[in-house]
């Protein structure tokens, strides 16, 4: 599916193209977008549509959301990407945010507390691909329509997704380090570190990651998972950097990414050890444009968060067309970096995080 995407990747570059002023258009629509027909079946290659969401909800109904955490720029695009669509399309919102990776428990809480108190439908970001099954089931009897956004959940009962495939992301990030070395040529040395264990997104990933590489001069030394808390991250890479001091690149999160580039440069070694990371943040597309990192697919999760907030309001209001949609991946590099507008994977400077739309 990936090489298949060469030319739509070129093509969607252009339309993407900055204007004189940087800016994008007003609407973000009408967007090309892959979506899955049938839904929820990634093992098919998606279809390109033009999408379109709805001008004006029918009512001022109340979405919750409940995010994984807040910790990285990643997720505050897809928070600014909820809000202003909530804005634009006259909806409340309630956004909450677990804390981490390891807190299942307390995003089941807050799903329960959100709900109960008159959410007409609920945008998750699943902490777990199937931990949060149960709490979906329960929702469905209820008749409150949930959204799967970015992470993936593997439970039957959700009523629409608005992500990517990971595998994809991680493949495409693979097969861009293949590619600079395929088999028969000298052999590097590689670190991934693909985020927290167990999480759908990062198994996923992984799985695309390593299928990509496979068969080609590119040796995975050393695989490390943690959250992607920059403390957390940064540990891992200094441990990568101790226990193989010939390291030719490390690949991982975005976090990753960011953490790596003082230790590397503290270290003297950023010039020996390249860094590539698998999904895009303000972090990542500044070290991008300074050659510090030299790659990194974008899944527009703006994007995302804006078809996750329409989709739900389609889902109240008994109108969904497209049930499962996602951004084209991009591949972004120093090359290519200046000519792309950004508005659909970061949000602008000086947006902070916001939990309410009234």
């Amino acid at each position: 599916m990936i090489a298949s995407r060469t030319s739509r990747r070129a093509a969607l570059a252009a339309a993407l193209t900055l204007s004189a002023t940087g800016a994008m258009a007003a609407d973000w629509f009408p967007l090309k977008v892959d979506v899955w027909d049938p839904p929820f079946d990634m093992s098919k290659a998606p279809k390109e549509v033009e999408y379109t969401p709805l001008i004006k909800a029918a009512a001022s109904h109340k979405i919750c959301v409940a995010f994984p955490h807040l910790k990285d720029a990643y997720w505050l695009g897809v928070d600014y990407g909820i809000i202003d669509e909530a804005k634009r399309m006259g909806v409340k919102v309630q956004l909450l945010e677990a804390g981490g990776y390891t807190e299942l428990n307390k995003q089941i809480s807050q799903i329960e507390d959100c709900t109960s108190g008159g959410a007409k439908a609920i945008i998750i970001g699943g902490i777990s691909s199937d931990g949060l099954n149960n709490v979906v089931a329960e929702l469905k009897k209820k008749g409150i329509p949930v959204v799967d956004v970015i992470n993936g959940i593997s439970s039957p009962d959700v009523g629409a997704k608005s992500l990517v495939s990971f595998s994809d992301m991680g493949a495409t990030a693979g097969k861009y380090l293949a590619e600079k070395h395929p088999a028969g040529t000298k052999p590097v040395k590689v670190a991934w570190l693909p985020g927290p264990a167990g999480a759908g997104w990062v198994e996923t990933a992984n799985t695309g990651f390593l299928a990509a590489v496979k068969g080609t001069a590119v040796e995975i030394v050393d695989v490390k998972y943690g959250d992607t808390g920059k403390e957390v991250q940064a540990k891992l890479v200094e441990d990568v950097i101790q226990a193989h001091p010939d390291l030719d690149y490390i690949a991982g999160t975005a976090v990753t990414a960011e953490a790596s580039v003082p230790l590397l440069r503290a270290k003297g070694l950023n010039d020996q050890i390249k860094l590539i990371a698998f999904y895009y943040t303000p972090g990542v597309d500044q070290y991008i444009r300074r050659g510090q990192i030299i790659a990194a697919p974008t899944d527009s999760p703006v994007i995302q968060g804006r078809i996750a907030l329409d989709e739900a309001v389609r889902l109240v209001e008994g109108n969904i067309v497209y049930k499962h949609v996602g951004p084209i991946i991009q591949v972004v590099t120093k090359d290519n970096v200046a000519e792309i507008d950004m508005s659909t994977t970061l949000a602008p400077t000086g947006f902070k995080p916001t939990f309410s739309v009234d």
